[in-house]
């Protein structure tokens, strides 16, 4: 149970990874306006603290996040300050790699946040919906994210029908990209973030950026932009500490500059 003296999202550093844990585990972590403040404020931090290389992003208990929380909808308090879209726009704007730890149940919101991230790890117990027709309102993260992510067709099925996806079927849709026992989301997800720490910041940004704003260009705009991008991370300290780094047979130290 969460007590009085914690915040309802968790923000921590530690060895260039930023762990954001949502933390209404009674509430299944249902995201109301001050957990949803909370979490704009951690993704402000990972997007310019210069510290934080990659980030997690995982809820606290037996589900990642079942999304907005009803109660306070009901009680016109959802629109109050940031909202749900403000979220799913910062994450797109920041330029390191981000993680989802998925260790449950996933709905709505919930899923917005776990689309927003670059890689995502499942626990076999995790379960993917959009239930919010069968609640008599519409979504954001279903018609922005999702049906960018998924066919058409199957974004319609899941969005349509309100019918939860199981871990396994989110997988074959590559909606994740691994499914793991429970007791090794975390684990998984810590790996992969220090397997994607031990490489070069400013590479990784650029990589991002130029894969995040590529999408919406031509092909011959998207090849120059990345080009451009390459060209930059070519004239830094990290790149010729990356070539020393070879030719020496060794480890790279990477400075980000």
């Amino acid at each position: 149970m969460t007590t009085q003296t914690e915040p309802e999202a968790i923000y921590e550093i530690k060895e260039g990874i930023a762990y954001i844990t949502m933390n209404r585990p009674e509430k299944l972590n249902a995201i109301d306006p001050n957990m949803r403040q909370l979490l704009w404020e951690s993704f402000q931090d990972v997007k310019t603290n210069p510290e934080v290389r990659c980030a997690i992003v995982t809820g606290r208990g037996r589900a990642f996040s079942t999304g907005h929380d009803l109660v306070a909808m009901a009680n016109d308090q959802a629109n109050e300050g940031v909202t749900t879209g403000d979220l799913y726009v910062e994450q797109s704007k920041i330029y390191k790699p981000i993680i989802s730890a998925i260790n449950g149940i996933c709905l709505a919101q919930g899923c917005g946040i776990a689309l927003g991230s670059d890689i995502r790890i499942a626990s076999t117990e995790a379960r993917f919906g959009w239930p919010q027709a069968k609640r008599g309102i519409s979504s954001v993260s279903g018609p922005a994210l999702l049906s960018q992510v998924v066919p058409r067709n199957i974004a319609f099925e899941f969005l349509f029908t309100g019918e939860f996806v199981d871990a396994q079927r989110a997988l074959d849709l590559m909606l994740v990209n691994y499914v793991v026992q429970p007791e090794e989301v975390m684990p998984r997800a810590e790996e992969m973030a220090r397997m994607i720490t031990a490489n070069a910041p400013l590479s990784l940004a650029a990589i991002k950026e130029a894969s995040i704003k590529g999408s919406e260009m031509g092909m011959q705009e998207r090849v120059d932009f990345a080009q451009q991008k390459r060209n930059e991370i070519l004239e830094t300290e990290d790149a010729q500490e990356g070539v020393r780094a070879f030719a020496e047979k060794r480890a790279p130290v990477w400075k980000g500059r």
